[in-house]
């Protein structure tokens, strides 16, 4: 058998996530009191309110918190990976899994990602969409239809069959919506979001991003960690390696389909998602039914994944 866990990103936190976790955990309890930033994580994380957690700013410092402090009460519980990746945030706690960053590095990492991409971009005049049951030729096609007069409009997510997300200009989202589903898409939902990230938008806050990241302390995976960059496992072997990774992921798209079909090809059977939400299990399944996958963000999940590990 082999473990690939897989980490959640913004837009799946909800107030109270890994609470539990913290109540009836010794691990992830020590872990998340060992943490700090500048605002008080567990009580944002673990009571909101949701208006404070979902802005970008504390909601990238919660989740990591929150993901790496699961993630360690099942490495403590003997549920370990054999590699690891998250959706553009995640990739950070999984990189905390795979041991390249300690929790409060990543935690310190993300809060200013967080603040950079929080005010990368003038209020109001970006946004992020998902296209559903529509094939990438073709969206790509419509994007660059609209590319003009300085609006800008690309691909964000390659998420799965059927999900890709798109990025940039509200007005160039707004042109762009009435040709996808001329074109067949079946719907076109506006996510709430603050920006156009994972765009070429987002090129100087990279470069801002860039600056924090070679400040800080990032070691080689000791697993194998598959980057939203390229969808694969790329040997990292030193921090500039994985600081150019980083550093272009906020402004280039994001391939989990790619990524998930690669943990798979190198012999991935059993995947575990980690922190809030059950997006990326959806990912997994629509790709394929061959694989096993469970869903962690209680304690019922942890307790039923431990007597099922046992098996």
């Amino acid at each position: 058998m082999k473990t690939a866990f897989l980490f959640a990103g913004q837009g799946a936190q909800t107030p109270g996530m890994g609470k539990d976790f913290y109540e009836h955990n010794t691990a992830a309890k020590q872990l998340m009191d060992s943490l700090t930033c500048g605002f008080d994580i567990k009580q944002i994380a673990y009571e909101g309110p949701a208006e404070t957690l979902n802005n970008t700013a504390y909601c990238q410092p919660c989740i990591v918190a929150v993901s790496s402090s699961i993630c360690k009460a099942l490495q403590e519980a003997g549920i370990v990976p054999d590699m690891a990746a998250g959706l553009s945030l995640g990739e950070y706690s999984a990189l905390v899994s795979a041991g390249a960053l300690t929790p409060q590095t990543a935690v310190s990492i993300v809060e200013e990602r967080g603040k950079i991409m929080a005010n990368a971009l003038p209020e109001g005049t970006t946004g992020m969409a998902a296209v559903l049951n529509l094939d990438r030729d073709t969206i790509l096609s419509v994007c660059n239809t609209v590319t003009h007069d300085g609006q800008v409009l690309e691909i964000a997510n390659y998420n799965c069959p059927g999900q890709i997300v798109i990025t940039g200009h509200k007005e160039a989202l707004a042109e762009a919506e009435p040709i996808l589903m001329e074109k067949g898409a079946r719907r076109v939902i506006p996510l709430v979001v603050s920006g156009a990230f994972h765009s070429s938008l987002l090129n100087e806050a990279s470069k801002q991003l860039n600056k924090v990241l070679e400040q800080s302390t990032l070691n080689a995976p000791t697993i194998p960690v598959y980057h939203n960059l390229t969808g694969c496992d790329e040997h990292v072997t030193n921090k500039q390696e994985l600081v150019e990774l980083l550093t272009k992921q906020i402004s280039h798209s994001v391939r989990m389909e790619e990524t998930i079909r690669n943990m798979i090809s190198d012999g991935a059977d059993t995947f575990v998602e980690i922190g809030p939400g059950k997006t990326l299990s959806g990912f997994v399944r629509k790709i394929s039914r061959d694989v096993k996958v469970y869903t962690i963000n209680t304690m019922e999940d942890f307790e039923r994944i431990q007597k099922e590990w046992k098996k």
